[in-house]
C-alpha cells in the first residue's frame, strides 16, 4: 500500500512543530554550547561528565532541528475551516462514528505529526482515516485493524468554526 507523500498539517500542527523549533534553536542549544564551552575550559575533556554530556546532548538537538526543519519544509498547511465540501470527510475534519456494537466515537483527522490517539486526533494515513476519507453521513465504511475487519457508520461530519 502506498503511502501519500504530502505531509498535511494543519495551522496548529505547524504552529507547534515551528515554537519546537524556536524553543530548541533559540534557548535550549545555546544553554547546551554554554555549558561545552565551561567545561572545555576545565581541562581533560575525557573524563568531564558535563562536556561529555553537553556534547552528546547537543548532538540530539542538532538531530532534532533538522527533522523539525526537513517536517516543516515538506508541510502543507490545509485550514480545514476552509474546506469546500463540508458534507464529506476530507483533511481537519471531525467525525463521528458508530462501530457494529453501537459504539460511539469522535475522531479528527489530522497531519500525520500532530496524532494523538489518546486526544482523538488520528494522522491523515492512518488506516480508519484512510477509510472514512470521502464518506458522507450515513455512509458504512469497513476498516481493515490489527484486531481484525470493523465496520463504521458515519454519525455526523464537523469542521472547525462550524457549530457542534
Amino acid at each position: 500500500m502506498t503511502q501519500e507523500k504530502t505531509n498535511y498539517i494543519t495551522p496548529q500542527g505547524f504552529a507547534a512543530l515551528r515554537a519546537e523549533y524556536d524553543q530548541l534553536l533559540g534557548v535550549e542549544r545555546p544553554k547546551i554550547v554554554e555549558i561545552v564551552s565551561w567545561a572545555a575550559g576545565n581541562g581533560d575533556r575525557s573524563e568531564n561528565g558535563d562536556y561529555l554530556y553537553g556534547r552528546k546532548r547537543m548532538r540530539e538537538i542538532d538531530g532534532q532541528l533538522r527533522r523539525l526543519s526537513k517536517k516543516m519544509k515538506d508541510a502543507r498547511v490545509i485550514d480545514p475551516a476552509h474546506q469546500p465540501d463540508k458534507s464529506r470527510v476530507y483533511f481537519g475534519a471531525t467525525v463521528t462514528i458508530i462501530d457494529e456494537d453501537d459504539a460511539e466515537r469522535t475522531v479528527t483527522i489530522v497531519g500525520n505529526d500532530e496524532s494523538d490517539a489518546t486526544a482523538g486526533k488520528i494522522g491523515w494515513n492512518a488506516p480508519l482515516a484512510r477509510a472514512l476519507r470521502g464518506a458522507a453521513v450515513g455512509d458504512l465504511r469497513m476498516v481493515r485493524l490489527p484486531a481484525g475487519e470493523r465496520e463504521y457508520e458515519i454519525k455526523e461530519i464537523r469542521y472547525p468554526g462550524e457549530p457542534g
